[in-house]
């Protein structure tokens, strides 16, 4: 096997450092995107080169070599892989089809119950309230789904802020924006390097919601003061209300001392919303998919390596 199986795995340790500035820097549509495409096919690609790596090991022992009839002792002496990586490999591969296999079962469990509970809501137009006086607003998916609002929170929003509101969770409905979401675990739960992406999904997918609450009322900055208002009377009122009480007077160039830097993702939605609308960055787009490229390519050319390997070794 030769670098381009190890070469999936490197990106894995570098992607992290993109998550941000595709988070902050780009249309959130795309960012959301490309994070998610990110996550899944590093998450793939460095599954399968370690599979490829634990094959190579497995083949050099006699036992398991018989039953493919390939010769163990060419194996060791043809393939350059030490055995040690191998096994630490085949060890990997485990752990990764096992959490991955565990995300699946739990995702599809709870969008399951999701849709039961949505279809058993009586609601109107899609909207559901709750006689509950702790501010809470969500899209629960389903067929079809529903927005589930309280009381508490209709308190304590306006007329105003009330369409601003339903426009932000139907956005997450309309957009199947858990999809994207369970796409970007899967790929962190195979491989845990990759989870920095998966959490900037879930920052990506409010800042895509409420770039469409913003298109739909054409008033940005009131949706900044929703979205503010609404954080600020949840349950994390108190700690959103020190990281806010910075961030929403950032409005220019941010310098290595900007409060956003460590912002919680709250005050840097707001920001966000007081700023021009971000553009598709295409540079950070290209960027993105000539590293999706290359991961994939690596692996196929991985596969054929060990393709070719198989055939020598099986032919002695």
């Amino acid at each position: 096997m030769r670098i381009a199986v190890y070469l999936p795995l490197l990106l894995c340790l570098l992607a992290p450092l993109g998550a941000r500035p595709l988070s902050e820097r780009c249309e959130p549509r795309l960012a959301t995107s490309l994070l998610t495409a990110s996550s899944l096919v590093l998450g793939t690609a460095s599954t399968v080169s370690l599979g490829l790596l634990a094959v190579t090991g497995l083949i050099r022992i006699p036992q398991l070599a018989a039953l493919g009839h390939w010769s163990a002792h060419t194996a060791q002496h043809d393939d350059p892989t030490e055995f040690s990586i191998a096994l630490l490999a085949g060890l990997l591969l485990g752990g990764a089809v096992l959490m991955a296999a565990r995300m699946l079962w739990r995702r599809a469990r709870s969008l399951a119950a999701a849709a039961l509970e949505a279809a058993c809501l009586p609601a109107r137009d899609g909207l559901v309230v709750v006689d509950d006086e702790s501010p809470e607003a969500f899209a629960l998916p389903g067929l079809p789904g529903r927005i589930v609002v309280s009381t508490g929170m209709l308190h304590t929003l306006d007329e105003t802020e009330h369409g601003i509101l339903l426009a932000h969770e139907r956005a997450h409905l309309t957009a199947h924006h858990y999809a994207f979401v369970a796409f970007a675990q899967l790929g962190a739960a195979a491989n845990p390097l990759l989870r920095p992406l998966a959490t900037a999904v879930t920052y990506t997918i409010e800042r895509w919601a409420d770039e469409s609450a913003a298109a739909a009322t054409g008033d940005r900055t009131r949706v900044a003061r929703t979205v503010g208002k609404a954080a600020l009377a949840s349950r994390r009122a108190q700690t959103l209300a020190r990281a806010a009480g910075a961030a929403l007077g950032i409005l220019g160039r941010r310098g290595p001392r900007d409060p956003l830097a460590s912002a919680g993702p709250v005050p840097r939605r707001v920001a966000a919303l007081l700023a021009p609308p971000l553009p598709r960055h295409r540079a950070l787009a290209a960027a993105t998919a000539t590293i999706l490229t290359i991961a994939t390519l690596a692996t196929a050319d991985a596969a054929h390596d060990l393709d070719l390997l198989l055939r020598t070794v099986g032919a002695s």
